[in-house]
């Protein structure tokens, strides 16, 4: 008999899903200046790792084997994934608004469809080409604030620019995560990306210390990567895997279109950040054009 989920469960995961993976954001824009960008990745996926490690101890052993003759690929997956996901966001905090961030990286599942059919020859309707269109054009409203010319003489703010960075990263990390089998449990795979994104960031990590640029060793500093590690990082996961189990993929991708309307709102109420004419007019082009854009096409 197949669990039917309560009123309550479904509200529940619904707010918190988005809540938890837009915390990541805020965060950036909180201690913005504060901890080292590639030291804030490093650290928030490495105590993730470390946390999550003695949970699935059993499944890290039997999965060993497979994660050693794959290092390779494991080392791409968390380069994408944690490095060029997480870095990026963590600079883009410095120069620009958290609103910025959460709608220019809704572009990714758009981003996603577009690579597919361009490197993996996945099929795109017309609808899905339409929302592409129509998403990207939100995106390219609220990069050059409203202003049409600054895409002309790309005045852009480099923050935008690192945060259009991660969300290929994300879109590439999504579609190998997606064409790439895997014999690991979903925890343990999880774990071997992590894994392999702390050693693709240790040499950045080790050149960021190099010049000069060391976090402080203070509680504010120790609270806020665990909070990293514990809410976007595995809190995150944690939520959405149960999302897609109780009400399938679809569904579950579908809530993920709330982050950038809930970063919106507490950047505006706990940051002081003032929501723009443009961000409204990306808004109203970004979240339709993403949900054209992952319509699967008609079988």
């Amino acid at each position: 008999m197949p669990h039917r989920p309560s009123l309550f469960s479904w509200f529940l995961l619904l707010a918190a899903s988005p809540l938890l993976f837009g915390s990541n954001v805020l965060t950036a824009r909180f201690v913005a200046g504060e901890i080292p960008a590639v030291s804030m990745a490093f650290w928030r996926w490495t105590l993730a790792l470390l946390i999550l490690a003695p949970f699935i101890r059993h499944e890290l052993i039997a999965g060993w084997p497979e994660m050693r003759r794959d290092w390779r690929g494991f080392l791409l997956l968390g380069a994408l994934g944690m490095g060029i996901c997480g870095a990026p966001v963590y600079l883009a905090g410095q120069t620009t608004t958290a609103t910025n961030i959460s709608l220019i990286y809704a572009s990714a599942p758009v981003l996603i469809v577009l690579y597919g059919r361009l490197f993996w020859r996945e099929r795109v309707s017309a609808v899905q080409a339409a929302g592409v269109a129509v998403s990207l054009a939100g995106v390219l409203t609220v990069i050059a604030k409203g202003n049409p010319i600054a895409l002309l003489h790309l005045h852009f703010t480099a923050g935008d620019l690192w945060i259009v960075l991660a969300a290929n990263g994300w879109a590439f990390y999504s579609l190998m995560l997606r064409h790439r089998a895997s014999g690991l449990t979903p925890f343990a795979r999880f774990s071997g990306i992590c894994a392999g994104g702390v050693m693709a960031m240790l040499p950045f990590y080790g050149l960021e210390m190099g010049m000069g640029q060391v976090a402080d060793a203070s509680w504010r500093t120790i609270a806020t990567l665990l909070f990293l590690a514990l809410v976007p990082g595995l809190a995150s996961y944690l939520v959405y895997g149960r999302l897609v189990t109780v009400f399938g993929p679809g569904r579950a991708g579908m809530t993920l279109y709330l982050t950038p309307l809930y970063n919106a709102a507490l950047a505006a109420l706990l940051l002081g950040e003032r929501l723009a004419g443009y961000h409204l007019v990306g808004m109203a082009l970004v979240l339709p054009g993403i949900w054209l854009a992952t319509r699967k096409p008609a079988q």
